[in-house]
């Protein structure tokens, strides 16, 4: 314990929230108790599992490695940011690595054209979403390399031409008399294709398992896409398949999205030891954070509900005020004055009912916001409920019933 620490008050901290022995692991633990039958489905950024509950043993869909096309499909979207990345590099420095850069990606584009064909989509790559569509996704990817290739070839010819301006005009917005399909529809156009593909194997998995999910607890864990990505049912591709689906019979309080929690590895050869071993820790997981929304809504009733329908037209978000407990929020709305009582205690019940709000962010942001206001002096700042309250003197007031 460190020197400025209070022995006695750091013990009253963990008689709550620290230690197996707490008052909040026990009440997890009673939550994950009373959740243990109910379905409890968990995504990671490459599989899927269902555990059914009541102890039966899960089932796993790994949905990344049954994934075709997705590479060959985005090697082909991601050539609208290669060159735009071209464009920076020679703007940061005329004479480095662009050139290179410029040359390598025209090999790796002529090879890839010489490798396309129906054949290939049809009978290799063969997505089973794609069935159909073969001879015209050979066709678009062709039609792709073809311009870009010819975008590059300028580009190295004239460098002077090569800038954002030109490649939007010449390359990625329709318009152009040269283009008769802009590159912008073909970025669209691949990462449908890629969406169509994993949303029709994951609803098609989903349809089998028979779940019921109006009793179905979901986390989504892990890293799933860039680091920044998907922390939230509106960002996240995979949650929104979910959704899907659920045919959208999935209440959306049910879906957590847990970037920080433990997942498991693709099972090799059917080994689903290790997908097993995590269930109590990821029902625990979602039982204990399902149990937290619950008390903020015992403790502040009367009070704004937070909902995650963030979607839906007339919810307040953070830059609104609120003023009746009938209202509903999906963001913390914006507090009037220290006075503001409504708004201030309304934002306790909010960092309590969503799962992505800090508990102890309530009013961090109207602090740091109060203290730019008052040229970072604390002292010039009103503390809501410490100073102006009528605290009667210090130790005059009895503890006894």
């Amino acid at each position: 314990m460190s020197e400025h620490e209070s022995p006695e008050l750091i013990d009253l901290f963990t008689a709550y929230t620290a230690g197996p022995q707490s008052i909040g692991a026990h009440l997890r633990a009673a939550a994950a108790r009373a959740h243990a039958h109910d379905p409890l489905l968990v995504v990671t950024g490459a599989d899927m599992a269902l555990y059914p509950g009541g102890g039966r043993p899960p089932t796993v869909l790994p949905y990344r490695l049954s994934n075709r096309g997705f590479k060959e499909l985005a090697a082909v979207s991601h050539l609208g940011t290669a060159l735009a990345s071209l464009v920076e590099l020679y703007q940061h420095d005329p004479g480095g690595v662009w050139r290179a850069d410029a040359e390598h990606l025209l090999r790796q584009v002529r090879r890839s054209r010489a490798a396309n064909s129906t054949t290939l989509w049809r009978d290799r790559i063969a997505a089973v979403a794609h069935r159909g569509r073969e001879e015209a996704i050979a066709t678009m990817v062709d039609y792709a390399c073809a311009v870009t290739e010819r975008h590059l070839v300028r580009a190295l010819a004239d460098p002077s031409w090569l800038s954002h301006r030109t490649l939007r005009e010449e390359y990625l917005e329709d318009g152009h008399p040269d283009l008769p399909v802009s590159f912008n529809r073909i970025m669209v156009a691949t990462f449908f294709l890629v969406g169509m593909d994993n949303a029709h194997r994951l609803i098609a998995w989903c349809d089998r398992q028979g779940i019921d999910w109006a009793r179905t607890m979901v986390v989504v864990v892990g890293q799933i896409g860039r680091p920044t990505a998907g922390v939230t049912w509106r960002t996240n591709g995979v949650a929104g398949t979910v959704l899907a689906a659920s045919r959208h019979t999935l209440p959306l309080d049910r879906l957590y999205i847990a970037p920080h929690a433990p997942g498991f590895a693709t099972p090799v050869d059917g080994d689903l030891t290790e997908v097993a071993a995590l269930e109590p820790v990821l029902r625990q997981l979602w039982a204990g954070t399902r149990v937290t929304v619950e008390l903020g809504r015992a403790m502040f009733d009367g009070y704004p509900a937070f909902s995650p329908g963030d979607d839906r037209p007339g919810h307040p978000g953070a830059a609104r005020t609120v003023s009746r407990a009938d209202e509903v929020i999906t963001e913390q709305p914006r507090i009037r004055s220290p006075k503001d009582w409504f708004t201030l205690v309304t934002r306790l019940r909010l960092v309590m009912e969503d799962p992505r709000q800090l508990l102890s962010g309530a009013v961090t942001d109207y602090a740091a916001q109060q203290l730019i206001d008052h040229g970072n002096d604390p002292l010039a700042v009103t503390v809501p409920g410490l100073d102006d309250e009528p605290y009667p003197a210090y130790g005059s007031v009895s503890a006894a019933a």
